[in-house]
């Protein structure tokens, strides 16, 4: 195979790791959220576990528990492996963003909260105007190292057989191409490069919020 017939095979193996990256960003953040509020609530010892189970154990299991468990046990087998691999890292990430979120919840002074009811401002307005600015910026350095992460966690999407761009390159390894891994390794630093930048960028942009 010629250096372009490689290229478009990597290349289109790099879209399907930047389509998990997003479908699982767009699904682990609004279940963090649910998982947080569980946590808090009234299922906390169930969150807590359920938490402890899922951060404890290897994502790479996860994935092949999510790819046969619905098949073996339901006779409801998830067909496709991109699905498989957007489900297992979805709910894996929102049990690490459900701990990021809880405690910059929890790190904002009760006082807040008291002087927003005493204003009388409902609770809607309490959380969106005066708690969430907060638990914004104090939620995001550690974000932004989840987010780092999940990028690079795309490419374990290769051992359930989802032709991501780690998994192409290293079948041209295999036939003797060696410059394939390099790369794809340019790909993701640029990746993880752009995504730093922006972390930055709206760091500065929430520095007016202290507390």
């Amino acid at each position: 195979m010629n250096f372009w017939e490689v290229n478009v095979k990597l290349l289109g193996g790099f879209v399907i790791n930047i389509e998990l990256f997003l479908l699982v960003l767009l699904f682990s953040l609004p279940l963090g959220l649910i998982f947080c509020y569980l946590r808090m609530g009234k299922l906390k010892i169930i969150m807590q576990t359920i938490i402890w189970v899922l951060r404890g154990s290897p994502l790479m299991i996860q994935l092949f528990i999510v790819m046969y468990v619905p098949g073996l046990l339901f006779g409801i087998p998830i067909k496709s492996r991109f699905a498989v691999a957007t489900i297992a890292m979805s709910i894996n990430y929102a049990v690490f963003l459900a701990e990021i979120f809880r405690g910059g919840i929890e790190s904002i002074p009760k006082g807040q909260w008291e002087a927003g009811i005493v204003l009388g401002l409902s609770k809607w307005k309490i959380e969106c105007k005066i708690i969430l600015p907060q638990v914004i910026k104090k939620c995001l350095p550690p974000f932004g190292n989840e987010l780092l992460n999940l990028i690079k966690d795309t490419t374990l999407a290769r051992v359930i057989a989802v032709p991501e761009m780690l998994m192409a390159s290293t079948e041209f390894t295999s036939k003797g191409l060696i410059w394939p891994l390099f790369y794809t390794t340019v790909f993701f630093l640029g990746t993880t490069a752009i995504l730093t930048y922006l972390l930055k960028y709206f760091e500065r942009r929430l520095a007016y919020y202290e507390g």
